[in-house]
């Protein structure tokens, strides 16, 4: 999935230390080398070339594995009718209900930060969910876990 505008794209890579490792990402679009600045479950890669990213009927995204299980789910507590996933500009991976006049945003992966800071992220404890965002740093430069 490429941004509106080509700044961004949103998809499966390998770790260069570790090519059996298989991340689901957001990087810079036609930027060599490759700079990711948002991975799912960063910390446990598929360990196959399987993985299929998808969006439920009611709103969660969610990465299944070769067997088809969930994987990894974006975990929205907000589920809504008629669900779509878009890549903004702004390197945001959001989901929200296909109603034109809605900007509700049900999930949105700025609230889960990588080790980049992009325009528009918060940093620190929300204090109305509780939900903590802080950048942490990558094992390496090709590999993205923090451990």
């Amino acid at each position: 999935m490429v941004s509106g505008g080509g700044t961004f794209v949103l998809g499966f890579f390998n770790s260069q230390d570790n090519p059996m490792k298989r991340y689901l990402g957001i990087c810079y679009n036609e930027v060599v080398p490759m700079t990711v600045v948002w991975v799912a479950k960063r910390n446990n890669p598929l360990n196959d070339s399987s993985g299929l990213l998808k969006i439920t009927d009611k709103g969660l995204l969610v990465l299944l594995n070769n067997n088809n299980n969930i994987f990894w789910s974006s975990n929205s507590s907000n589920l809504t009718q008629q669900p779509v996933a878009l890549l903004w500009d702004s390197g945001n991976l959001i989901v929200n209900t296909n109603n034109k006049e809605s900007e509700y945003i049900l999930w949105q992966s700025l609230d889960y930060p990588f080790d980049t800071l992009l325009p528009g992220m918060k940093l620190g404890t929300d204090l109305t969910t509780g939900l903590n965002r802080n950048l942490t740093s990558r094992s390496s430069p090709d590999d993205p876990s923090n451990i």
